[in-house]
Parts: C-alpha cells; structure tokens; sequence
C-alpha cells in the first residue's frame, strides 16, 4: 500500500507528508481506544493486591498506546479498502493527508515503545500480553482473517478482548479466571457488536470484498447468529458475581441490561425488510457499545466503593 497503489484507489488525491497533529490522533482510533483503556483501567482495579500509583499511570498509558499502534497499523494496512468505503473513506490515509509509510513508521514505533515500557518498568506478563494483543490485531485479524472468512471477526475479536486482563496481570503479575471471565464477556460480546453493523453497512463491505457475515451467508443468517451470540453473551456476562469478581449491584445490572439487549437482538433477528430493518440493526449497535461500558463501570464502581469504606 505505498503512494503509487493509493493514487490508484483515490484519483487526484496524492498522499503528502503535511499530516496534522489530528490526522495522527485519527490514526490511533481514539473512540476504540477509549473503550480499550477503560476496560484495561476495570481490570486494573478489580485484581486483587495493588499496583504503585506511578506504575498504575504508567501501565494505562502504555495499553492507550499499544492500543492506538495497532489502529494506525491497521489502518496502513487497510487503506486500499477505507478508500472505498463510505465509514472509512474521511480517513488520513484516503484523503492522502498522509502517507502510508508514516503510518506504518508511527504505528511500528509506538507498538515497540509500549511494549517494552510495560515489560521493563511494569512487569513482561503484561507487556507480553500487549505484544500478543498487537500482533493478533495486526497479523491474524487484520492481514489474514478479515479478507479470507465471515469468521473475521468471531476469532479477531480475541485482539480487543485482551485489555481488562493486560490490566489485571498489571497488578498481579499473571492471569487468573476472573480476568479469563472478563475476556470472555469481551469476546462473546464483539460479534454481535460488529455484525449489527454489518447488517447496515453490508453494501460498503460487498464493494470491498470484505466477506463479512451478511456479504457471505446473508443477512437472515446473520440475524440468527447475532441472537444465538447475544443469548451465550447474556448469562456470561452475570458470570462475575459468582467468582467474586463483582457483587450483588453489578447482577442486578447485568441482569436488566441483558434484557434489553436479547429484546433488542430479538428485534434484529424479527425484522427483516425496509428501513426498519435498518434502524434497528444500528439500535442494536448502539445499544451493544452502551451495554459493554456500563457493565465495567458498575463493576468498576463497586470495587472502588468497596476498597473507600473498607
């Protein structure tokens, strides 16, 4: 994907080397990365024992910034196809406010600062999880899977699934079940996520000969595989009040929350024709993002209020 294949793809627009302080931010997918930090930050918090503060900082900044490496190496990677796409088309690459190699350069600098700054000043537990995180994103996702199977997304999934326990063996030094747990409901929860988005964005992934599930299979299969998920994620997703990894609030939440999201599923799966078909499919997507967040906050939540009147 150098210079020449993106004038291809783009016409008139030549990638320069004048990108902007915000094309770099753009690259490191901020909007993912915050999802990733915070679940990084739950587990962090809800491992047993304690971290130095300095060090705490020092292990979230360097999850942001493995984080943000693999989206910029994802989107050098990826740029032929964002070109053409209608979600991706804005970004710096296609837009040729910057070229593939800076990216790649960024992406490849970052991936090996934050790795090794984790290992050495933290611990290689969870340096070396940062390291596996970035190249299953990268290699396996990104290079391999996401142009080869309507699976792409299922197994790459593990990538953004990492986080919570990078952020546990922190703290601890290793992995144990409950950050196992926390990468499951991570896990289970990204192909419904992403398939919901699928479902409305299908003819930008057709263009691309991307073989997302509705592209392959079709969009009545992918609904049937959106609520077969949702109803193994749900019951996965109370798993951590009965491990001791959250408390009597979080199941209540988990609870109430996995009920809208199977009512929400549900409706995916049951409305098949027109717009509405449409609407809530991206009800569903936006709900899922909702749904992820508010599990780790309350979860998040309950540690912190238990260690403040311990």
């Amino acid at each position: 994907m150098q210079g020449t294949q993106l004038d291809t793809n783009l016409g008139h627009l030549e990638p320069t080397s004048g990108a902007s302080v915000g094309d770099f931010v753009q690259l490191l997918k901020p909007r993912v990365m915050s999802l990733v930090v915070f679940t990084a930050l739950t587990g962090m918090v809800t491992a047993p024992g304690t971290i130095h503060p300095v060090l705490g900082i020092i292990a979230l900044l360097t999850i942001t910034i493995g984080a943000g490496a693999a989206g910029a190496l994802n989107m050098w990677y990826d740029a032929d196809i964002d070109a053409r796409m209608a979600r991706t088309a804005a970004r710096p690459i296609p837009r040729g406010r910057m070229t593939a190699d800076e990216a790649l350069s960024f992406g490849s600098v970052l991936s090996v600062f934050s790795v090794l700054t984790l290992g050495v000043l933290v611990n290689w537990t969870a340096g070396a999880l940062l390291a596996i995180t970035i190249a299953f994103y990268l290699f396996v996702y990104t290079m391999w899977l996401k142009r080869l199977t309507p699976h792409n997304i299922v197994i790459g999934g593990a990538a953004g699934s990492f986080p919570p326990m990078i952020g546990w063996a922190a703290v601890t030094g290793g992995v144990s079940i409950e950050s196992v747990v926390m990468f499951l409901i991570i896990f289970m929860w990204t192909p419904p996520h992403f398939w919901a988005l699928a479902l409305y964005r299908c003819r930008d992934y057709e263009r691309v000969g991307v073989p997302m599930l509705p592209v392959v299979a079709g969009a009545a299969e992918t609904r049937r595989q959106i609520w077969l998920y949702s109803l193994g994620l749900v019951p996965l997703a109370v798993v951590p009040s009965f491990v001791g990894l959250a408390g009597p609030v979080y199941a209540v939440t988990a609870v109430g929350l996995g009920a809208m999201f199977l009512y929400l599923a549900w409706q995916v799966r049951k409305v098949t024709e027109g717009r509405e078909a449409d609407a809530v499919a991206k009800r569903l997507f936006g709900f899922s993002i909702l749904y992820l967040f508010l599990l780790f906050a309350v979860m998040l939540g309950e540690h912190v209020v238990t260690r403040l009147i311990a």
